[in-house]
Protein backbone atom coordinates (compact mmCIF):
# COMPACT_ATOMS: atom_id res chain seq x y z
CA UNK A 1 0.00 0.00 0.00
CA UNK A 2 1.45 3.33 -1.29
CA UNK A 3 2.63 5.48 1.91
CA UNK A 4 0.51 8.45 0.43
CA UNK A 5 -2.47 6.74 0.81
CA UNK A 6 -3.19 4.90 4.51
CA UNK A 7 -6.47 3.52 3.98
CA UNK A 8 -9.92 3.74 1.43
CA UNK A 9 -11.09 6.48 3.86
CA UNK A 10 -8.52 9.22 3.91
CA UNK A 11 -7.83 8.47 -0.02
CA UNK A 12 -11.79 9.17 -0.52
CA UNK A 13 -11.64 11.67 1.54
CA UNK A 14 -8.01 13.17 0.43
CA UNK A 15 -6.19 11.88 -1.92
CA UNK A 16 -8.14 11.49 -4.89
CA UNK A 17 -8.02 15.13 -4.67
CA UNK A 18 -4.64 15.76 -4.24
CA UNK A 19 -4.07 17.05 -7.76
CA UNK A 20 -6.63 19.21 -7.84
CA UNK A 21 -7.24 23.24 -7.33
CA UNK A 22 -9.77 24.22 -5.10
CA UNK A 23 -12.55 25.22 -8.00
CA UNK A 24 -11.45 21.79 -9.71
CA UNK A 25 -12.29 19.69 -5.99
CA UNK A 26 -15.57 22.02 -6.07
CA UNK A 27 -16.52 20.64 -9.69
CA UNK A 28 -15.37 17.23 -8.58
CA UNK A 29 -17.77 17.40 -5.80
CA UNK A 30 -20.87 19.13 -8.17
CA UNK A 31 -20.09 16.07 -10.27
CA UNK A 32 -20.22 13.41 -7.47
CA UNK A 33 -23.97 14.48 -6.61
CA UNK A 34 -25.46 14.29 -10.22
CA UNK A 35 -23.98 11.08 -10.77
CA UNK A 36 -25.43 10.40 -7.47
CA UNK A 37 -29.15 11.24 -8.31
CA UNK A 38 -28.29 9.78 -11.40
CA UNK A 39 -28.06 6.42 -10.12
CA UNK A 40 -31.06 6.89 -7.28
CA UNK A 41 -33.23 8.19 -9.99
CA UNK A 42 -32.12 4.94 -12.18
CA UNK A 43 -33.58 2.74 -8.87
CA UNK A 44 -36.88 4.12 -8.92
CA UNK A 45 -37.00 3.68 -4.95
CA UNK A 46 -40.07 3.69 -2.87
CA UNK A 47 -40.56 3.56 0.76
CA UNK A 48 -39.95 0.14 2.32
CA UNK A 49 -37.80 -1.01 -0.07
CA UNK A 50 -34.42 -2.66 1.69
CA UNK A 51 -31.91 -1.19 0.05
CA UNK A 52 -27.55 -1.81 -0.09
CA UNK A 53 -24.84 0.21 -0.90
CA UNK A 54 -22.08 -1.69 -1.52
CA UNK A 55 -18.37 -0.56 -1.51
CA UNK A 56 -20.09 2.12 0.23
CA UNK A 57 -16.91 4.18 1.26
CA UNK A 58 -18.01 7.58 2.23
CA UNK A 59 -21.60 6.89 1.65
CA UNK A 60 -22.61 8.92 -1.43
CA UNK A 61 -25.07 7.05 -2.60
CA UNK A 62 -26.37 5.46 1.26
CA UNK A 63 -26.77 8.75 2.37
CA UNK A 64 -28.53 10.21 -0.71
CA UNK A 65 -31.28 7.34 -0.38
CA UNK A 66 -31.46 8.95 3.35
CA UNK A 67 -31.55 12.39 2.43
CA UNK A 68 -34.73 10.93 0.38
CA UNK A 69 -36.23 8.71 2.11
CA UNK A 70 -35.37 8.86 6.32
CA UNK A 71 -36.00 5.52 8.42
CA UNK A 72 -39.02 5.01 5.33
CA UNK A 73 -36.66 2.78 3.65
CA UNK A 74 -33.97 0.07 5.14
CA UNK A 75 -30.59 1.12 3.72
CA UNK A 76 -27.59 -0.76 4.14
CA UNK A 77 -24.21 0.63 4.44
CA UNK A 78 -21.78 -1.86 2.89
CA UNK A 79 -18.41 -1.97 2.52
CA UNK A 80 -14.85 -4.19 2.40
CA UNK A 81 -12.95 -1.87 4.50
CA UNK A 82 -14.08 -0.93 8.37
CA UNK A 83 -12.71 2.13 7.91
CA UNK A 84 -15.00 3.28 5.70
CA UNK A 85 -17.86 2.27 7.45
CA UNK A 86 -16.46 3.92 10.55
CA UNK A 87 -16.53 7.36 8.52
CA UNK A 88 -20.14 6.65 7.36
CA UNK A 89 -21.23 5.99 11.56
CA UNK A 90 -19.60 9.04 12.13
CA UNK A 91 -21.53 10.90 9.50
CA UNK A 92 -24.65 9.54 10.59
CA UNK A 93 -24.21 9.99 13.90
CA UNK A 94 -23.39 13.75 13.48
CA UNK A 95 -26.17 14.76 10.95
CA UNK A 96 -29.57 13.67 13.46
CA UNK A 97 -31.42 12.05 10.51
CA UNK A 98 -34.21 9.43 11.41
CA UNK A 99 -33.32 5.89 9.72
CA UNK A 100 -33.37 2.33 9.33
CA UNK A 101 -29.76 2.13 8.70
CA UNK A 102 -27.99 -1.36 8.46
CA UNK A 103 -23.60 -1.29 8.23
CA UNK A 104 -22.17 -4.46 7.02
CA UNK A 105 -18.21 -5.53 6.30
CA UNK A 106 -18.71 -7.07 3.40
CA UNK A 107 -16.55 -8.38 0.20
CA UNK A 108 -19.04 -8.08 -3.38
CA UNK A 109 -17.68 -11.33 -4.01
CA UNK A 110 -18.77 -12.96 -1.21
CA UNK A 111 -22.01 -10.46 0.21
CA UNK A 112 -22.88 -11.77 4.00
CA UNK A 113 -26.48 -11.04 3.01
CA UNK A 114 -29.10 -14.35 2.66
CA UNK A 115 -30.98 -14.91 -0.45
CA UNK A 116 -33.68 -12.39 -2.10
CA UNK A 117 -32.99 -10.43 0.61
CA UNK A 118 -32.95 -6.91 -1.31
CA UNK A 119 -35.10 -4.51 -3.36
CA UNK A 120 -32.00 -2.79 -4.52
CA UNK A 121 -28.16 -3.22 -5.19
CA UNK A 122 -26.29 0.02 -5.40
CA UNK A 123 -22.81 0.73 -6.35
CA UNK A 124 -20.67 3.38 -7.60
CA UNK A 125 -16.88 3.01 -8.34
CA UNK A 126 -16.78 -0.58 -7.32
CA UNK A 127 -16.19 -2.33 -10.11
CA UNK A 128 -12.99 -0.51 -11.22
CA UNK A 129 -11.88 -2.45 -7.98
CA UNK A 130 -12.98 -5.96 -8.44
CA UNK A 131 -11.13 -8.00 -10.66
CA UNK A 132 -14.08 -10.91 -11.38
CA UNK A 133 -17.06 -8.82 -12.53
CA UNK A 134 -18.81 -12.02 -13.08
CA UNK A 135 -18.79 -13.12 -9.84
CA UNK A 136 -19.55 -9.88 -8.26
CA UNK A 137 -22.71 -9.33 -10.55
CA UNK A 138 -23.69 -13.40 -8.89
CA UNK A 139 -23.91 -11.76 -5.68
CA UNK A 140 -26.11 -9.08 -6.58
CA UNK A 141 -28.17 -11.23 -8.07
CA UNK A 142 -28.21 -13.39 -5.32
CA UNK A 143 -29.14 -11.12 -2.75
CA UNK A 144 -31.70 -9.36 -4.94
CA UNK A 145 -35.35 -10.15 -5.01
CA UNK A 146 -37.31 -11.50 -7.83
CA UNK A 147 -37.65 -8.25 -9.84
CA UNK A 148 -35.26 -5.96 -7.95
CA UNK A 149 -32.73 -3.88 -9.61
CA UNK A 150 -29.23 -3.25 -9.62
CA UNK A 151 -27.90 0.15 -10.20
CA UNK A 152 -24.53 1.18 -10.97
CA UNK A 153 -22.14 3.94 -12.16
CA UNK A 154 -18.66 3.17 -13.59
CA UNK A 155 -15.60 4.80 -15.45
CA UNK A 156 -14.54 3.19 -18.21
CA UNK A 157 -11.19 3.88 -17.40
CA UNK A 158 -10.02 1.65 -20.40
CA UNK A 159 -11.25 4.55 -22.99
CA UNK A 160 -10.16 7.56 -21.27
CA UNK A 161 -7.70 9.60 -22.49
CA UNK A 162 -3.97 8.46 -22.54
CA UNK A 163 -0.75 10.30 -21.83
CA UNK A 164 0.72 9.75 -24.83
CA UNK A 165 -2.35 11.41 -26.55
CA UNK A 166 -1.81 14.14 -24.63
CA UNK A 167 1.98 14.69 -25.98
CA UNK A 168 3.74 15.48 -29.58
CA UNK A 169 6.58 12.60 -30.01
CA UNK A 170 9.44 15.14 -30.50
CA UNK A 171 8.53 16.58 -26.59
CA UNK A 172 9.64 13.59 -25.03
CA UNK A 173 12.59 11.42 -24.91
CA UNK A 174 11.24 7.68 -25.59
CA UNK A 175 8.05 8.96 -26.93
CA UNK A 176 7.40 5.56 -28.37
CA UNK A 177 8.73 3.32 -25.41
CA UNK A 178 6.31 5.26 -22.95
CA UNK A 179 3.28 4.67 -25.30
CA UNK A 180 4.17 1.25 -25.60
CA UNK A 181 4.61 0.54 -22.11
CA UNK A 182 1.24 2.71 -21.22
CA UNK A 183 -0.46 0.91 -23.49
CA UNK A 184 0.23 -2.12 -22.09
CA UNK A 185 -0.58 -1.84 -18.50
CA UNK A 186 -3.86 0.48 -20.00
CA UNK A 187 -4.81 -3.15 -21.29
CA UNK A 188 -3.84 -5.93 -18.61
CA UNK A 189 -6.67 -8.35 -18.51
CA UNK A 190 -5.67 -8.47 -15.23
CA UNK A 191 -5.97 -5.25 -13.62
CA UNK A 192 -9.66 -4.74 -12.55
CA UNK A 193 -8.89 -0.86 -13.32
CA UNK A 194 -9.04 -1.88 -17.32
CA UNK A 195 -10.36 -5.14 -17.56
CA UNK A 196 -13.63 -4.10 -18.82
CA UNK A 197 -15.74 -2.17 -21.11
CA UNK A 198 -19.72 -1.64 -21.29
CA UNK A 199 -19.81 -4.53 -23.91
CA UNK A 200 -17.94 -7.11 -21.06
CA UNK A 201 -20.08 -5.31 -18.58
CA UNK A 202 -23.51 -6.29 -20.49
CA UNK A 203 -22.26 -9.59 -20.95
CA UNK A 204 -21.32 -10.69 -17.08
CA UNK A 205 -24.73 -8.96 -15.94
CA UNK A 206 -27.07 -10.97 -18.55
CA UNK A 207 -24.45 -14.45 -17.94
CA UNK A 208 -25.36 -13.59 -14.19
CA UNK A 209 -28.74 -13.81 -14.47
CA UNK A 210 -29.94 -10.42 -14.99
CA UNK A 211 -32.78 -9.57 -17.20
CA UNK A 212 -33.48 -6.13 -19.51
CA UNK A 213 -29.96 -5.02 -18.78
CA UNK A 214 -29.10 -1.05 -20.51
CA UNK A 215 -25.46 0.65 -19.69
CA UNK A 216 -25.73 3.91 -20.91
CA UNK A 217 -21.92 5.40 -21.64
CA UNK A 218 -21.31 8.62 -21.85
CA UNK A 219 -18.32 10.76 -22.98
CA UNK A 220 -17.35 13.70 -20.75
CA UNK A 221 -14.05 16.32 -21.99
CA UNK A 222 -12.84 18.27 -19.31
CA UNK A 223 -10.75 21.31 -20.44
CA UNK A 224 -8.21 23.37 -18.40
CA UNK A 225 -5.02 24.31 -17.98
CA UNK A 226 -2.60 22.02 -15.75
CA UNK A 227 0.54 23.01 -13.21
CA UNK A 228 3.57 21.32 -13.00
CA UNK A 229 2.27 20.33 -9.34
CA UNK A 230 -1.00 19.06 -10.43
CA UNK A 231 1.22 16.48 -13.41
CA UNK A 232 3.47 15.69 -11.01
CA UNK A 233 0.54 14.15 -9.00
CA UNK A 234 -1.35 12.56 -11.93
CA UNK A 235 1.99 10.36 -11.51
CA UNK A 236 2.54 9.86 -7.49
CA UNK A 237 -1.61 9.64 -6.28
CA UNK A 238 -2.76 6.14 -6.13
CA UNK A 239 -5.86 5.43 -8.18
CA UNK A 240 -6.66 3.30 -4.71
CA UNK A 241 -5.09 2.25 -1.71
CA UNK A 242 -3.97 -1.24 -3.07
CA UNK A 243 -3.09 0.26 -6.84
CA UNK A 244 -0.07 1.37 -8.00
CA UNK A 245 0.82 4.72 -8.90
CA UNK A 246 1.01 5.69 -12.50
CA UNK A 247 4.93 6.37 -12.12
CA UNK A 248 5.04 3.09 -10.04
CA UNK A 249 3.63 1.47 -13.06
CA UNK A 250 6.24 2.77 -15.70
CA UNK A 251 8.91 1.62 -13.29
CA UNK A 252 7.71 -1.67 -14.20
CA UNK A 253 9.22 -1.17 -17.78
CA UNK A 254 11.51 1.78 -16.88
CA UNK A 255 14.61 2.60 -14.41
CA UNK A 256 13.81 5.54 -11.73
CA UNK A 257 15.84 7.80 -13.33
CA UNK A 258 14.13 7.57 -17.02
CA UNK A 259 11.06 7.44 -15.49
CA UNK A 260 11.59 10.79 -13.52
CA UNK A 261 13.24 12.03 -16.66
CA UNK A 262 9.62 11.81 -18.65
CA UNK A 263 7.76 12.96 -15.62
CA UNK A 264 9.64 16.22 -16.18
CA UNK A 265 9.61 16.07 -19.60
CA UNK A 266 5.33 15.42 -19.12
CA UNK A 267 5.24 18.51 -16.68
CA UNK A 268 7.66 20.99 -18.92
CA UNK A 269 5.25 20.10 -22.34
CA UNK A 270 2.03 20.54 -20.81
CA UNK A 271 1.94 23.00 -17.66
CA UNK A 272 -0.38 26.22 -17.99
CA UNK A 273 -1.22 24.81 -21.94
CA UNK A 274 -4.75 24.49 -22.28
CA UNK A 275 -5.31 20.60 -22.23
CA UNK A 276 -8.83 18.04 -23.00
CA UNK A 277 -9.00 15.30 -21.01
CA UNK A 278 -11.99 12.60 -22.10
CA UNK A 279 -13.58 10.32 -19.62
CA UNK A 280 -15.83 7.66 -20.76
CA UNK A 281 -18.90 6.76 -17.79
CA UNK A 282 -21.37 4.26 -17.67
CA UNK A 283 -24.67 4.16 -15.79
CA UNK A 284 -26.50 0.65 -15.43
CA UNK A 285 -29.60 -0.80 -14.62
CA UNK A 286 -30.47 -4.95 -15.03
CA UNK A 287 -33.39 -6.16 -12.91
CA UNK A 288 -33.82 -10.15 -12.04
Amino acid sequence: MNNICKNWSTWLKKTRFSYMNDTQIQQTLNWLLLIRDKVLDLAELKDNQKIADFGCGTGLLAFGVLERFEDKVEIIFSDKFQDCLDECKKILTNSNTLNNAKFLQSDVLDIKLENNYLDRALTRSVLVHVKDKLSAFSEFHRVLKEGGYYCAFEPIISQNTRYYELLLPDKVSDYFEFKKAEKEFMENPDDPLVNFSAESLDNDLSQAGFSDVKINVELTASKYSATKEAILNWFISPPAPDQKTMKERFLDYFEEKKVDNFISEVQNALSDKEIIVKANTALIKAIK
